[in-house]
């Protein structure tokens, strides 16, 4: 495998290798997502079902993966259960496809693909890296980071998997008072639309507060506030990237997808265990269909938002079938000395994502 490294503007850094972009993409887009609604393969929903058992998976060794960051990396990082690498998510009325690297490589042959958003987003990232590394050991990829922006061209199929860390998709600017959450602004549409894929995604930082929140102040409009319903704020930013889509993007050539929200698991209540304050002894799957605590609220606003779009956008509808697998955490083998029940293992539950996007991809 060859990398390499580059200090080239963000603005330039996906035209380092010439990459052959045709003018259509694989399917017609999907139609614009209705209210409550979930995206279905034929009249299957690919999002109802429960997690079975698996003799075949994972997907890849992770450590034949040169690409799992440390925060992902349970396996080396000394998880010693390895029950969370066997399980296949099934849907109750059909098969999800198994995912195929060659086949995803040739579907998006000179094409770009692009994951918006925050350290999730990186866990699909480095999911989506992984697969195609396993189905193809032997390519050749370029690496390329600058900034908030990592891309990987697989060079003989002319495909590039890129990643824009955005934690809230629209902007954080440094101004003299300090740093502004500007909910009506989003600078950074001109490099979204060179893609032919968009995997957007945002929600892990909104509740931020004290050290941990990476802005001073919030702008509404022309309103600068200290602060502000964070749900309220939320939904906003995604009313202005939803209006980005609906007038900034060609969804002629580019399919759009979101990202469902990820669930952490810090809370036993939620699956019936009192007292449990996190996901550090958890070892199988949660039984069934339906995680017991509900859905969080901001997937209500997500989909109120999607409702409302006019372009055609896909949900990667992940949250159910994320939270029943309290067992996919790093905890406390991550590398980084600190319990995590928010992000996920590699090999793990990312992976299902990107057999969704996959399965998506060929309706």
């Amino acid at each position: 495998m060859a990398q390499s490294h580059s200090s080239s503007s963000p603005s330039s850094i996906f035209v380092i290798i010439a990459i052959a972009t045709c003018s259509v993409f694989l399917a017609v887009p999907s139609r614009a997502l209705e209210a409550g609604s979930r995206a279905e393969k034929g009249s299957c929903d690919l999002y109802a079902g429960s997690w079975v058992d698996d003799e075949s998976y994972p997907l890849y060794d992770s450590g034949e993966c040169p690409f799992i960051r440390k925060e992902f990396d349970c396996q080396k990082y000394g998880r010693s259960d390895h029950f969370y690498l066997g399980y296949r998510w099934q849907p109750t009325g059909c098969d999800l496809p198994r995912f195929d690297g060659k086949d995803f490589l040739e579907r998006l042959r000179g094409k770009k693909i692009m994951f918006v958003g925050d350290s999730l987003s990186l866990n699909i990232f480095d999911s989506l890296a992984c697969l195609l590394h396993a189905a193809v050991p032997n390519a050749t990829i370029t690496q390329k980071t600058q900034r908030d922006f990592t891309m990987y061209a697989f060079e003989e199929y002319e495909v590039v998997v890129a990643l824009h860390h955005s934690l809230f998709l629209v902007d954080v600017d440094v101004e003299p008072e300090g740093r502004v959450l500007k909910l009506n602004s989003i600078k950074s549409g001109e490099i979204w639309r060179e893609m032919d894929v968009l995997v957007f995604n945002t929600w892990q930082w909104w509740n931020r507060r004290g050290d941990k929140q990476p802005w001073d102040y919030v702008q509404d409009g022309v309103t600068v506030l200290k602060d502000m319903d964070r749900m309220d704020a939320f939904h906003t930013a995604l009313l202005t990237w939803a209006n980005w889509v609906d007038t900034q993007a060609d969804t002629e050539k580019t399919r759009v997808f979101f990202q469902g929200v990820s669930p952490s698991h810090y809370k036993g209540e939620e699956w019936h265990e009192p007292g449990v304050t996190n996901c550090s002894k958890e070892t199988r799957p949660i039984n069934g269909t339906t995680y017991p605590g509900g859905l969080p609220t901001a997937s209500l606003v997500i989909n109120d938002v999607l409702s409302g779009m006019i372009k055609p956008v896909t949900l990667l509808d992940i949250t159910n079938l994320s939270q029943l697998r309290k067992d996919g955490h790093p905890g406390m083998h991550n590398g980084l000395d600190h319990m995590d029940c928010t992000h996920w293992c590699l090999a793990g539950v990312p992976d299902t994502w990107n057999e969704l996007l996959y399965a998506e991809l060929q309706s």
